[in-house]
């Protein structure tokens, strides 16, 4: 079989493990903070915007949490109120004047994964770069099907994340420009050489296409 064949395979099956809905799964209403994790990593696990977890839990704009702390995921657990919907259209969007740039090159046009973001394949070592100016607030390999990741914040509503690497160069708070270097390709769990990348609006996936349509 051709890689591009497994590749498409992969992208239907979400075998890769990231970017697919979780649909017919419960949810739970609580989670316990544990080593190296962040309230951005808690709220990408969870698919939720990191300003509703810290507003449900009255954490501070530090956004500081511990090891063993109990956050809420979900408004009714703590009796706030639900958040308005954060869908919307790339023109209503934070991204929309910031300069983008591919993350890594391609080798083949990138394939959409289910429900998620956008797989790039290449070769192995090959230098992957921030998408976009940026601050990094995740660097760690805790969220399960993502490898070694890297999430980096735009703006007040925007993240980028770029997984399976082989290493990272970057570390939390460190701010970024846009198309600077910060990790190297690795594979995925079928030894593909491939980045998987996605950006969420307000905690939600949306189509990364968009925002590179223009990017170097």
């Amino acid at each position: 079989m051709r890689i591009t064949q497994v590749i498409g395979v992969i992208g239907v099956s979400c075998v890769l493990g990231v970017g697919c809905a979780s649909s017919g799964r419960s949810e739970p209403d609580t989670y316990v903070v544990r080593p190296k994790d962040t309230l951005y990593s808690v709220a990408w696990r969870h698919d939720l915007d990191y300003h509703d977890l810290a507003r449900w839990n009255h954490i501070g704009t530090d956004y500081r949490i511990s090891v063993g702390q109990v956050l809420v995921l979900k408004p009714g657990a703590s009796g706030t109120p639900a958040a308005p919907s954060s869908a919307g259209k790339l023109a209503g969007m934070p991204g929309e004047s910031m300069r983008w740039f591919w993350p890594t090159e391609r080798s083949t046009p990138p394939r959409p994964v289910p429900g998620g973001g956008i797989l790039l394949l290449g070769q192995v070592g090959q230098v992957v770069r921030a998408a976009c100016a940026g601050r990094v607030v995740y660097v760690g390999n805790g969220l399960r099907g993502y490898g070694n990741l890297a999430i980096i914040k735009h703006g007040d509503n925007l993240l980028s994340a770029y997984a399976h690497n082989s290493e990272l160069s970057v570390h939390e708070g460190q701010d970024v420009t846009g198309g600077e270097p910060m990790g190297r390709m690795g594979t995925g769990p079928h030894q593909i050489a491939a980045l998987y990348f996605e950006i969420r609006f307000n905690g939600k996936p949306v189509d990364p296409l968009p925002y590179l349509a223009n990017a170097k």
